[in-house]
């Protein structure tokens, strides 16, 4: 039996990073896509990602390693399934550690993989949850809500996430309200960058959510900000006033600035883009290196401005699906 699933990056459009604060995102999945494939019988756990190979034995090749292979330890660790056998291609064209959610969207196809093999099926929103579970208790990874809807739901949402400012078990865990944008937007003039430069989003979060816990004030006033933001965004993009929003995504891009949540790597960035004919530009996801996203209807002297200046890769937004698995006839 071969088994194959896929799902895709995303990219924040406004409104993060208030995904873990009670706030709210609209968002826009990606073309690029973790694709895994995986195949029984085998005699034994054989993974393949991204060209490395390893074989998961007896328990102890079950504990982290920082490696490639931990998001299939995590999920089987979740699971509690440490008898499996199986063989597991992982690839992808999302870069990793680049603010787009590319470990989330290796982590779900996994995870979808391995559910259709034992046969259990778990609709959209408790799936995403299941995701959060995994990533903050087994990857030991603080991360919001953001990376899990999209990767799941896909498409171009408003997300929100009022009543989720703080982690619930997951029978608990409220579920985040979903609103597919798609029908409104015809034409997505947004660009997305990445850096080159590799982060890990819970590093760069976790000493802002610290200080938002301890109730400093210039955190919470500026994330509820954001979250205003976003709600005006919303109507900004149905209603394609993209001079509205592009105001918007720089406001949101000024506060993380001066929370310290960006880097210098994206601000030398977004400076070349605003310079060079974009109308906004700001963080894709967290910051410290990683993405950023610029609004542009000419990106043609940007992009080469950004290229000139080191970009390493550029992304043209596409809503795509979520997170598909199915069971291929051999």
């Amino acid at each position: 039996m071969r088994i194959e699933a896929s799902a895709p990056g995303r990219c924040g459009v406004v409104g993060n990073p208030t995904d873990g604060y009670g706030g709210c995102v609209i968002s826009c999945s990606l073309q690029e896509r973790a694709r895994v494939t995986l195949r029984t019988p085998a005699d034994a756990l054989s993974l393949n990602v991204s060209g490395e190979t390893t074989v998961l034995r007896d328990r102890a090749d079950y504990h982290l390693r920082e490696d490639y292979f931990d998001c299939v330890r995590a999920v089987l660790s979740f699971l509690r399934r440490f008898d499996l056998k199986f063989h597991m291609d992982v690839t992808t064209e999302i870069p990793f550690n680049a603010g787009l959610a590319g470990s989330t969207a290796v982590l779900v196809s996994v995870l979808s993989a391995v559910l259709k093999l034992l046969g259990r099926d778990h609709h959209k929103h408790y799936l995403a949850e299941m995701l959060r579970v995994i990533e903050l208790h087994y990857l030991k990874i603080q991360c919001g809500y953001q990376d899990q809807y999209m990767t799941v739901f896909g498409g171009i949402n408003y997300l929100d996430f009022r009543g989720k400012e703080h982690y619930r078990t997951i029978d608990e865990e409220l579920y985040a309200t979903v609103e597919p944008l798609r029908d409104f937007v015809t034409e997505l003039p947004f660009v997305v960058v990445h850096t080159g430069k590799k982060r890990v989003s819970g590093a760069i979060l976790r000493p802002i959510r610290e200080r938002w816990e301890d109730g400093d004030r210039e955190v919470v006033r500026g994330y509820e900000r954001i979250a205003r933001i976003c709600q005006r965004g919303k109507r900004a993009l149905i209603d394609r006033d993209w001079r509205a929003l592009a105001r918007l995504m720089n406001e949101n891009h000024r506060i993380q600035q001066r929370l310290g949540a960006s880097g210098e790597e994206n601000d030398r960035l977004i400076n070349v883009a605003m310079r060079n004919g974009a109308l906004a530009a700001k963080l894709a996801g967290a910051g410290g290196g990683g993405t950023i996203i610029a609004l542009s209807f000419e990106p043609e002297r940007m992009l080469e401005a950004l290229k000139a200046e080191g970009a390493a890769r550029i992304i043209h937004p596409v809503p795509s699906t979520g997170v598909t698995c199915e069971i291929v006839e051999e």
